[in-house]
């Protein structure tokens, strides 16, 4: 079976097309097969991406190192979250996956990479890593995108990380589509690209290896598992999509590799030729042409925000409870993974929760004394709209703005209380320029009557209770 044509909006003019004839065809597949190889040039215009911002933070790996990670997100609509995985020895302080992460930001994904154990500034001595490990800390990753954006729906993954994103991809029921850039289809080929002696590594136990020009120890641990891992058995596990990009001049990772890749994986699954880009992408073009690329792919398969539900972006991997039966289940949970950043949940929705950086969050969310500010705000706007429904006044726009701080009892002339600190919630209202004095009077007047406002001047009592983890 020869491979599917895919239309990534090439422009056909702009495009070499392959005639499955051993001297254009490299791949050496089918005869019926025909590869669109689409340089960035070929591509029809698409509308602007939004711009995105990047925090930095840190989580716990399987072997309890703290590793370093990056969080880029769309300033925009989050079409879902996504896990990046660098190539070997790299990190994500590279500038090609700098450049990759970002794209894919810029297209509305919300993009964890991190630096594995040992490498950039991770925790954990790369003497001691494994292939094995690694995968056990893109799971980990998984884990705590989980606990702060959303559980991701897309791996991404380079060179070797590309390997570890598809060993992964099967135990993390949340993925529905994985991309590769030059993933070897054997670990063992990485063996091959090491310049030292591999014996005396397994000898000794560990030694000094050279690669890429870069020298490492590393371990007979290390060595033995690249020996053992077999990415094809992986990919034939995965049920999900599958897209493999691979340039046909790569160098260090030889296309034949996709080939096999491809062969293995399960549909529905891609191949997209990198025409003359190299293993690294360090053509800043060709990074992000892959980058858009595979955020165009993956649309297909990941989770759609709502249409029709304002303010529903996709911040925790969807909506689930709008309209659904998670709206009935009424409260809130808040799990916290590490540092400020929690996952909240109420009526099927997912949000997060954080603290401004100079506080020590990374500002990916409002504070909880937003939170309550939002309470009072929205209940009171939405008190004044029924009140005005109910008198059968046609009135446009009401808005309702809330500050939290925090003064002295001494400083606060209108407050009951006359010693220590005191907390204070300031409400504006914006009504419509052309009602009556009496019905913006009375707009006052019932916006003070809001439950919420009740509630929080009245007498409230918090009862806490201890319960196992999982139990109901």
């Amino acid at each position: 079976m020869g491979l599917p044509v895919v239309d990534f909006h090439c422009v056909l003019a702009s495009c070499k097309v392959s005639s499955g004839t051993p001297a254009t065809d490299p791949i050496g597949w089918a005869a019926a097969t025909v590869i669109l190889c689409c340089s960035p040039e070929g591509r029809k215009p698409r509308e602007a991406p939004s711009m995105s911002t990047s925090n930095t933070c840190t989580f716990t790996g399987d072997r309890g190192h703290q590793l370093s990670a990056r969080l880029e997100r769309p300033d925009g609509p989050i079409r879902g979250s996504a896990l990046f995985a660098h190539c070997f020895t790299c990190s994500k302080d590279l500038r090609v996956e700098r450049q990759l992460t970002q794209a894919l930001a810029e297209q509305g994904y919300a993009v964890l990479s991190f630096d594995f154990a040992g490498l950039g500034r991770s925790g954990g001595d790369f003497a001691d890593s494994s292939f094995s490990a690694d995968v056990a800390d893109l799971r980990a990753a998984a884990r705590y995108l989980s606990e702060t954006v959303a559980a991701p729906a897309l791996l991404v993954g380079h060179s070797l990380g590309g390997a570890a994103v598809i060993s992964a991809a099967p135990d993390l029921p949340s993925v529905r589509a994985v991309a590769t850039i030059g993933a070897p289809a054997d670990t063992a080929h990485v063996l091959g690209l090491l310049d030292g002696d591999l014996d005396a590594v397994r000898r000794v136990g560990s030694a000094p290896v050279t690669i890429g020009g870069r020298t490492f120890t590393v371990g007979r641990s290390f060595l033995d598992d690249l020996e053992q891992g077999n990415p094809r058995d992986r990919i034939a596990e995965f049920d999900g999509a599958t897209m493999i990009l691979h340039a046909p001049l790569d160098a260090l990772v030889g296309i034949e590799n996709a080939e096999l890749l491809y062969r293995a994986a399960r549909h529905p699954k891609s191949f997209v030729s990198l025409d003359d880009a190299d293993h690294l992408l360090t053509k800043e073009a060709d990074a992000h042409y892959t980058a858009t690329v595979i955020a165009a792919w993956a649309e297909r398969y990941l989770p759609v925000t709502p249409e029709g539900i304002p303010g529903a972006e996709i911040l925790g991997g969807g909506v689930s409870g709008a309209g659904g039966e998670g709206y009935n289940v009424a409260g809130a949970t808040a799990r916290n993974g590490g540092g400020f950043v929690t996952r909240l949940e109420s009526r099927g929705f997912v949000l997060a929760a954080d603290e401004p950086s100079e506080s020590g969050g990374t500002e990916t969310g409002p504070t909880p004394y937003d939170y309550l500010a939002m309470a009072l705000a929205s209940c009171t706007a939405m008190t004044m709209r029924v009140y005005a429904d109910r008198k059968g006044w046609q009135i446009g726009e009401l808005d309702a703005h809330v500050q939290h701080d925090r003064i002295h009892a001494s400083d606060c002339r209108e407050c009951e209380h006359s010693n220590g600190r005191i907390d204070r919630l300031h409400r504006t209202l914006e009504l419509p320029e052309d009602l009556s004095d009496d019905q913006r009077d009375a707009l006052v007047r019932i916006a003070d009557r809001c439950p919420v406002h009740l509630t929080l001047e009245g007498q409230i009592e918090v009862h806490t209770t201890l319960r196992s983890p999982g139990s109901i």
